[in-house]
């Protein structure tokens, strides 16, 4: 079989999205593939709807459900232990691809013999083939076999998993199984699905469609979230040991650690939790010091992070108090302002 495209399900009954993803799938103008679609223990009826479309696509679809909820990351699993195909091809359930985007990945990855092949997408809010916002997923230097440089940049740019195929037999030689029952998951593995590949190649067309809409994983913030993508950063470390690559590229690496499991935590979780308690932003900023205690010198964290963050991430470093304060005060203002111009 040529590919398998794992589809991690949960809740997504309502609004039709689930159906507008599987329509993608199933008329895919590649042949000789199969769609593993898992029903992560969902409560609405998207089991039910899996059901219908293998009941009319028997020789594409395999419904399965999972009797425990163990996030996209366990779904995944399961989809990989029943995947035949030489190809694997993740997409999440609340989005769609062009009909052409799988055969396009593949022709171009057996062309040329690469392990990883990728395309943009487009961000958009509405239920159609429309092309919206488009986003550049990877660089055209990154295309070719894989040397250090072109990895360096992969751990830095590396981009989303789900606009890229993969060779079966690489994940599977590897071990890269998914971490389950937190979110981020790609984040925790990201980097070994990129680095452990021989090639990579880059299509620059937008074949896959990111659909914004307020119950997705990035717009919801809660403080599980919160420590899941701490706990993902720390997978990534232990990942980049286990596949030996942590000291070829520690730079790289203490960047994307410090963006995934300090930056981007430490700023979603004061916007976006209604009770921060001041001992988790606390031990948050003890163990980023304590993991890469010059984090603050290295050369990406320099050239990539916005002066007003370096400004209130060295405040957070000597005085969380002080911090967490002058933070709440700061929006407050800020959104006084933005009311006082609205009037």
């Amino acid at each position: 079989m040529k590919l398998s495209i794992i589809v991690p399900v949960y809740n997504m009954a309502s609004d039709q999205k689930l159906e507008y993803c599987m329509d993608s799938l199933v008329n895919q103008t590649l042949e000789d593939y199969e769609i593993i679609a898992v029903d992560d223990c969902s409560t609405d009826n998207s089991y039910a709807i899996l059901q219908e479309y293998e009941r009319r696509f028997p020789d594409k679809v395999h419904a399965v459900h999972s009797e425990v909820n163990k996030h996209q990351g366990g779904a995944k699993n399961i989809g990989l232990k029943m995947a035949q195909g030489d190809w694997i091809g993740f997409i999440d359930s609340d989005d769609w691809i062009t009909p052409d985007m799988y055969r396009k990945l593949i022709e171009r990855a057996e062309e040329t013999g690469a392990d990883l092949a990728g395309c943009d997408y487009c961000l958009t809010e509405e239920h159609s083939m429309r092309v919206g916002q488009i986003v550049p997923n990877n660089k055209r230097e990154q295309s070719g076999i894989l040397d250090t440089e072109k990895r360096r940049s992969l751990i830095l740019d590396g981009g989303s998993l789900v606009v890229k195929i993969f060779r079966r037999s690489m994940i599977l030689e590897n071990g890269l199984w998914f971490p389950e029952n937190i979110f981020y998951e790609d984040n925790a593995l990201g980097n070994s699905y990129l680095v452990l590949a021989k090639r990579f190649e880059y299509i620059e067309e937008p074949m896959y469609y990111y659909y914004q809409h307020d119950t997705s994983t990035v717009h919801t913030i809660s403080p599980k979230r919160c420590e899941d993508r701490m706990a993902a950063g720390r997978l990534m470390l232990e990942e980049a040991h286990r596949h030996d690559y942590y000291e070829a590229y520690k730079p790289e690496l203490e960047y994307s650690f410090t963006l995934l499991f300090y930056i981007n935590t430490l700023f979603t979780y004061m916007a976006g939790v209604n009770r921060t308690k001041y001992g988790f932003v606390r031990a948050m900023g003890r163990e980023m010091r304590r993991t890469f205690p010059d984090f603050m010198q290295n050369p990406y964290y320099q050239e990539r992070t916005h002066e007003e963050e370096k400004k209130l991430i060295r405040m957070q470093q000597r005085s969380t108090l002080f911090f967490m304060m002058y933070y709440k005060l700061l929006w407050a203002y800020r959104r006084w302002r933005k009311a006082r111009k609205s009037e």
